[in-house]
């Protein structure tokens, strides 16, 4: 690797540029690093404690390699997922988070033991686990660009080459070329405030989508999570255990956590406050809760509410396409896009492959990016170490759809940018746009979100900080313009794709949607492979 100093910039060489450094990412910069490639990461926060898995607790999709309880885990969301998960790529999640997390265990992760004295490798505390993740990230020898956002990638006739951004904390430019690039930037919540999601803007779709790669399954993108009105905390998985009540304590029917959350959500819709309580949590569980989730309770314990006996005011989150499925489309087993040297993984690259239309959080989320990480960082190294002496030759230049100048922010430039944000948001937030779908309001937000793109389309936008921000918005723009879009073509209820419009599935639409394009959105069919005792 080589590190020169150009014009207050700094500019580095090397054969894997990670872009992201959550799960996916570092899982990728390690099993890149293992093959004997130079690798670099640039994380927009700090590797190790930015993104949505840093600050929470995650079960895992960790099954031991017995038959039936293998088929018994790929079967368990296969018909909430609309059918279009694949068998062969179930296997591969399971026998690569299998390794992985065996490898996290030989490597110090404290995970609670057994009255056998055996690890109990089912879940990961976040905070343990990045800390742990970033710690051999760095004893591999890899280098970690933190506060760094990509506000492009580089490519020349070869494919992609590299990525240029901006360093926030100084105000720095910086570049990186390399022989391949693996898109692990997470999904897209758009700003919307649940924990870990600030980071979360869809930047890698937009990426990849101007180096000339499509994504898949944008229709499943409408995620919302339960949580507290005075807190950002959404962790879903503990209102399995809660009754859902109006203020004046009446039960609301058919309130839930997994089938009763739309109604939930038609409630607040009417303007009618939603509470809950975990009542239905065993006494002796109750403790485990506690330790499994802390940052669940901190903001109860800060007010004085017992969740457990005391109930409390709470809305849904959006977190899109984070617990979403969908994202860049993969287009063979090393996590490729099709476009050559470049590699997506975890939320950024869709996970229909393991979940079809429907997921959760933790889980199927977890061992996809643990796993998809190491299957790019191989595919990634492999490329580039193929690349031989010819990688020295390559001149790429930037992708970016906007011009990016190098000339100081203008007046009113984060003004602006903070109003398309609000602009985006009234799009993507409402459930009566994005939760309930119908034609009429999918058609007419796309038209609103057309002119919101081409407003930014033609902005020029600067190598700063604020210029990051502005590259934020364009990307949470054109994410809601590909969910849309995608959502318009399904027409049909699948998974966790909700059309008022057309309330029931239909089986002529067992296929994936396909979409790209950046001033013309495109969205076509893609068959789903055809495989296994599952279909």
């Amino acid at each position: 690797m080589s590190v020169v100093a150009q014009k207050g910039s700094l500019y580095l060489t090397a054969d894997v540029l990670v872009i992201g450094g959550g799960p996916a990412g570092t899982w990728a910069a390690l099993t890149a690093a293992a093959k004997g490639a130079k690798v670099v990461l640039a994380d927009k926060g700090y590797c190790g404690s930015s993104g949505a898995t840093a600050p929470s607790g995650t079960g895992v999709w960790y099954v031991n390699p017995d038959k039936k309880l293998r088929e018994d885990a790929k079967t368990s969301r296969f018909e909430l997922g609309g059918r279009l998960a694949e068998d062969r790529w179930m296997n591969r999640v399971l026998d690569r988070t299998y390794e992985n997390m065996n490898r996290l265990g030989v490597a110090g992760y404290p995970f609670p033991l057994d009255e056998h004295g055996n690890q109990h490798r089912r879940s990961l505390q976040g905070p343990e686990y990045m800390r742990l993740m970033r710690k051999l990230v760095k004893k591999a020898g890899v280098k970690i660009l933190d506060h760094s956002p990509v506000l492009e990638l580089l490519a020349d006739g070869h494919g992609v080459a590299g990525a240029a951004g901006v360093q926030t904390q100084t105000g720095e430019t910086w570049s990186v070329q390399a022989g391949a690039v693996v898109i692990a930037t997470g999904g897209c919540a758009f700003l919307s405030k649940a924990l870990g999601c600030n980071v979360l803007t869809g930047d890698g779709y937009l990426f990849a989508a101007e180096a000339g790669a499509a994504l898949s399954g944008m229709e499943f993108s409408n995620a919302y999570a339960i949580s507290p009105t005075f807190s950002s905390v959404t962790k879903t998985a503990y209102y399995n255990y809660a009754s859902f009540y109006y203020e004046d304590g009446s039960v609301i029917e058919g309130a839930g956590s997994k089938k009763g959350r739309s109604v939930i959500a038609r409630n607040l819709l009417a303007g009618r406050q939603v509470f809950a309580k975990l009542d239905g949590a065993p006494e002796d569980l109750q403790p485990l809760l506690r330790v499994a989730q802390t940052n669940f309770f901190l903001p109860f314990d800060r007010l004085g509410i017992n969740p457990f006996k005391d109930a409390f005011p709470v809305t849904l989150r959006l977190e899109g396409t984070v617990r979403g499925t969908g994202g860049i489309r993969i287009t063979d087993e090393s996590c490729g896009t099709g476009v050559p040297g470049l590699y997506a993984a975890g939320d950024a690259a869709t996970r229909e492959l393991i979940c079809g239309g429907f997921t959760g959080g933790g889980s199927h989320n977890a061992a996809w990016a643990m796993s998809s990480g190491s299957f790019a960082g191989e595919g990634a190294a492999n490329h580039a170490l193929g690349l031989g002496r010819h990688a020295e030759d390559r001149t790429p230049s930037g992708l970016s759809s906007s011009s990016l100048v190098e000339q100081q922010v203008k007046p009113g430039t984060a003004a602006r940018t903070a109003e398309l944000v609000s602009a985006v948001q009234a799009e993507v937030k409402p459930y009566d746009i994005n939760l309930f779908r119908t034609e009429k309001g999918l058609t007419s937000s796309l038209e609103r979100l057309g002119g919101l793109w081409k407003e930014q389309r033609n902005t020029e936008i600067q190598r700063t900080p604020e210029g990051a921000k502005a590259r934020e918005v364009q990307a949470m723009t054109a994410t809601a313009r590909w969910m849309y879009s995608s959502a318009l073509a399904r027409t049909e209820t699948r998974g966790m794709h909700k059309r008022e419009d057309y309330l029931k599935i239909d089986q002529q639409q067992h296929h994936r949607l396909i979409s790209g394009g950046l001033d013309d959105v495109w969205v076509k069919r893609e068959e789903v492979a055809k495989e296994s005792v599952l279909l």
